[in-house]
C-alpha cells in the first residue's frame, strides 16, 4: 500500500509539474499569436495604406473566419473507429457483468436456503 501511495504522488506531481508548464506555453502562445495581430495590423496599415477602422475591420474579418473553420471542423469531429470499438467492448462487458450479476441474484436465495437447511440438520442431532 504504501508502494502505491509513493506511486501516486509522484503521478500527481508530475501532471501538476505538466499543467504548470502547459498553462506558461499557453502563455507564450498568446503572446505570440498578439505580437503577430500588431504586425499585421501595421504591416496592412503601412503597406497597404489603409484606414486604422479599415486595418481594423480586416483583421476581425480574417478573425472570423478563422473562428468559423475551426469551429466547423470542431462541429464535424465524428467518433474515430478505435473509440466505437471501445464502446462496443464496453457495452459488451456491462451486459455480461449484469447477466452475471442476475445468475447470483438467483444463487443466493437458494444457497441461503440450502445453508439454513444444512445448519438446521446440524442442530436436529442429539
Amino acid at each position: 500500500m504504501e508502494a502505491e501511495g509513493v506511486r501516486l504522488r509522484g503521478y500527481a506531481t508530475r501532471i501538476v509539474t505538466r499543467v504548470v508548464f502547459g498553462l506558461i506555453a499557453a502563455t507564450f502562445v498568446v503572446g505570440a499569436l498578439v505580437f503577430a495581430h500588431v504586425a499585421a495590423w501595421y504591416w496592412l496599415r503601412t503597406a497597404l495604406e489603409q484606414t486604422v477602422i479599415a486595418t481594423a475591420g480586416i483583421l476581425g474579418g480574417a478573425d472570423l473566419l478563422v473562428a468559423i473553420v475551426l469551429g466547423g471542423l470542431a462541429t464535424r469531429s465524428a467518433p474515430s473507429r478505435v473509440e466505437v470499438q471501445a464502446l462496443e467492448v464496453r457495452r459488451k462487458a456491462v451486459e455480461a457483468m449484469s447477466s452475471g450479476m442476475s445468475l447470483t441474484r438467483l444463487a443466493i436465495p437458494i444457497l441461503t436456503a440450502v445453508a439454513g437447511a444444512w445448519r438446521g440438520r446440524g442442530q436436529h442431532r442429539p
